[in-house]
């Protein structure tokens, strides 16, 4: 074996202490000031930089205590107190409306706070046509995050971690349409909701040509259907996504690709060296340009958790490639968690970035040993099965760290992950490689959504594959945690072995 992804990494201990404090502090609340006593850890580590073993563990404390303190300051900012009764207030929405059995559920902002609720407005005519940017005058009454759960599915934590606090239902005669200012807003919050604007105006674009040139071919496909999985794979908009649509994407194992990600952020990041002349010759200004692409890519998909993940890598990534270092490894995943967790304490109970991080941890970990196989001389002279083997490494290796949260979260496990992942791969590169193209060619977007139909029915001919996913799967907590435990034990066998032969 050429590579130990896990030889000095002090970085994932630190993150993972980090984990530890926050999860106590999301379960624990203390009368005792944190703050003092972390600051007394503090002093107490750096007093002790003579004694190497004990100032590790004194450190290590240091970042426990730090997770918990920041736990506590993020659950202190969720206890807002509403007034009593109906209040009438100035908001803007953030999100395109999503229909439900009786409302219109929209996410909005209070430009005089900054806090984001949870709307839910009569379903009407008007409702429907709400779009991101308006600014309205609403009368209602604002209730706290309740708790309400379904299986593995916490509604409250589901909404604070997303920065919602609170929740209201609209009546169709208590709000309308005004002019609001946004001057209270930090820069932050305004630039984001620029980004929104600009994706709402960029799908308006794409998909209205679309359907003005609907009727020119003689192919014709569901334009719904297509128009909602190209707005989820190329600008995070998941709101048109029917549960029929996402069964067929889950039940193949090709969920990935309609939640933005590292898949898509590498594509995105492959195609901008291009564009910038980068390749091997990677230079400051094409280094710059890429990292600030990718950010404002970011911002222009509403900045979900893996993305965010994604987009720091990729920043470490390009830095170090400047200076010719290591370019992935376990500590660089672990400091990007340091990062974000400290933004966002939260995020750690976030499906999307649990997912993100344990897909990228297995194939850090995992694509070393199993590229081992072949030798490096036998690849290199057979780039087809150097390719292929790839491919298979990759897709093996983030099943490895996803599935047991997949079950347990969603109670499922697709037998096909691999023929799908040959599938969607290259579809989803075609698709976001094209998309630029489209919108330099409105005229082309009919294209567009032909290659999604065609990706979408080939996966719905393979969800009635037989015995295509196990459903029903519930594993407790307990279980999910002794499955990785058993993967780790199978991981320092393999390495074992492969340092004997």
């Amino acid at each position: 074996m050429k590579h130990n992804p896990f030889e000095e990494v002090p970085l994932l201990r630190l993150a993972v202490c980090l984990m530890v404090g926050i999860v106590v502090g999301e379960k624990c609340v203390l009368a005792v000031p944190l703050l003092p006593v972390f600051i007394v850890a503090v002093i107490l580590a750096l007093l002790l930089w003579r004694h190497e073993h004990w100032q590790s563990v004194v450190i290590a404390v240091c970042f426990i205590l730090l997770g918990w303190l920041l736990m506590q300051r993020q659950k202190q900012s969720f206890n807002v107190t509403w007034p009593e009764g109906e209040v009438c207030y100035e908001a803007v929405v953030l999100s395109e409306p999503v229909e439900k059995p009786k409302t219109m559920a929209v996410d909005i902002l209070l430009p005089k706070n900054g806090r984001k609720l949870k709307a839910y407005f009569y379903k009407d005519e008007r409702s429907r046509r709400l779009t991101i940017g308006d600014g309205l005058k609403i009368q209602s009454r604002i209730s706290r995050n309740h708790e309400w759960r379904r299986g593995s599915f916490d509604y409250r934590r589901h909404l604070e971690i997303h920065g919602f606090t609170g929740t209201t239902f609209v009546s169709s005669w208590k709000w309308q349409k005004v002019q609001v200012s946004l001057a209270d807003l930090s820069h932050l919050e305004r630039t984001k909701l620029f980004f929104l604007q600009l994706r709402s105006h960029l799908l308006n674009k794409i998909l209205g040509t679309a359907v003005a040139n609907y009727s020119l071919f003689t192919l014709h496909f569901s334009l719904p259907e297509a128009s909602a999985v190209v707005a989820a794979m190329v600008l995070g908009d998941k709101s048109a996504l029917t549960q029929d649509l996402k069964d067929v994407y889950s039940i193949t194992g090709a969920s990935h690709i309609l939640a933005l990600s590292g898949l898509h952020l590498g594509i995105i990041y492959t195609m901008l060296m291009f564009l910038s002349g980068g390749g091997r010759s990677f230079t400051f200004h094409s280094s710059l340009f890429t990292i600030s692409s990718i950010w404002a890519f970011v911002f222009l998909v509403g900045m979900p958790v893996s993305v965010v993940r994604s987009a720091v890598m990729i920043s470490l990534y390009a830095l170090m490639t400047l200076g010719h270092r290591d370019r992935m490894s376990v500590n660089t995943l672990a400091f990007t968690a340091i990062v974000m967790l400290m933004a966002s304490p939260l995020s750690l109970f976030d499906v999307g970035f649990q997912m993100s991080f344990m897909a990228v941890f297995a194939i850090v970990v995992w694509v070393p040993l199993l590229e081992g196989v072949f030798s490096q001389e036998y690849l290199l002279s057979h780039r087809f099965v150097r390719w292929l083997w790839g491919m298979v490494a990759v897709s093996c290796a983030a099943q490895i760290g996803t599935a047991p949260l997949i079950a347990y979260y969603f109670g499922r496990f697709s037998t096909w992950f691999l023929l799908t992942n040959f599938i969607v791969i290259p579809s989803a590169t075609l698709i976001l490689w094209f998309s630029p193209v489209v919108l330099l060619i409105p005229s082309l977007a009919y294209l567009l959504l032909y290659v999604v139909a065609m990706l979408t029915r080939v996966l719905t001919a393979m969800a009635s594959f037989p015995a295509a996913s196990i459903d029903g799967l519930h594993p407790s907590l307990l279980q999910v945690a002794m499955v990785y435990v058993i993967i780790g034990c199978v991981y320092l066998l393999v390495v074992r072995l492969s340092r004997k032969t």
